[in-house]
């Protein structure tokens, strides 16, 4: 018999539909009345939502491409919830999880939140705390893809430098003047002028300190270090 909803989800009231954005939220539960439940309290809040109550469909029908969240259940069958969070990471689908159980466990709880879970709610699982829970996870995914195009913007960008404006762009991070770089490369100063403001035009900079920045949090950057004679 199926268990009741209700012993499982705490104040299920209408909400006003907000506007969301195309994320989407995964609700993976092998019990079809809390399923269901959940699904109704989600869409009612205004957020886009699919259901499983298979993990096993759930990971043959993810795309880690289309943003969102997943709100699993830790308990599914043979099945543990930190599996399926470890099956995601494994595809390398990092959407923020948040877990639900029936049954307050600390250790679980902990093992969850180390391996990057935004929520470990227990049932009944309140109406405010899984809404509030989903739009930081949402928020969290959003920030991530954000990151992701940015850097690939930037990987693009260096990869148009050819190997000696590399090589420049190397040296201007690392703080170096036109004539030290001249002089480390064996090369005219107005040389090293030209380069600089190719990197300058292909990077997409407008100063130093914006390469600076780049460098900073593109680990793939060139490091300034000079060419060994």
């Amino acid at each position: 018999m199926s268990r009741d909803p209700g012993k499982w989800i705490a104040e299920v009231v209408p909400t006003s539909a907000a506007v969301r954005d195309d994320a989407k939220v995964y609700l993976i539960d092998d019990d079809a009345s809390v399923l269901n439940a959940l699904s109704r309290l989600l869409r009612e809040a205004g957020f886009k939502v699919e259901s499983f109550q298979s993990p096993h469909e759930f990971l043959l029908r993810d795309d880690a491409d289309i943003p969102g969240c997943a709100v699993i259940d830790v308990s599914l069958g043979d099945y543990n919830g930190l599996e399926l969070q470890s099956a995601l990471e494994s595809k390398g689908d990092a959407r923020p999880i948040i877990f639900i159980t029936g049954k307050s466990d600390i250790a679980t709880s902990v093992q969850a939140m180390k391996a990057g879970a935004v929520d470990f709610l227990t049932k009944p699982v309140r109406q405010e705390d899984l809404i509030e829970a989903v739009e930081r996870a949402l928020e969290r995914d959003r920030r991530s893809r954000d990151e992701d195009k940015r850097l690939a913007s930037i990987s693009l960008r260096l990869a148009s430098l050819t190997p000696r404006e590399r090589e420049v762009l190397g040296s201007v991070v690392a703080g170096r003047l036109n004539k030290q770089i001249a002089a480390e490369l064996g090369i005219a100063e107005k040389t090293v002028k030209v380069h600089r403001g190719r990197v300058m035009a292909k990077m997409a900079v407008r100063s130093v300190a914006d390469l600076v920045r780049i460098a900073e949090s593109v680990p793939s950057l060139p490091n300034g270090q000079p060419r060994k004679k």
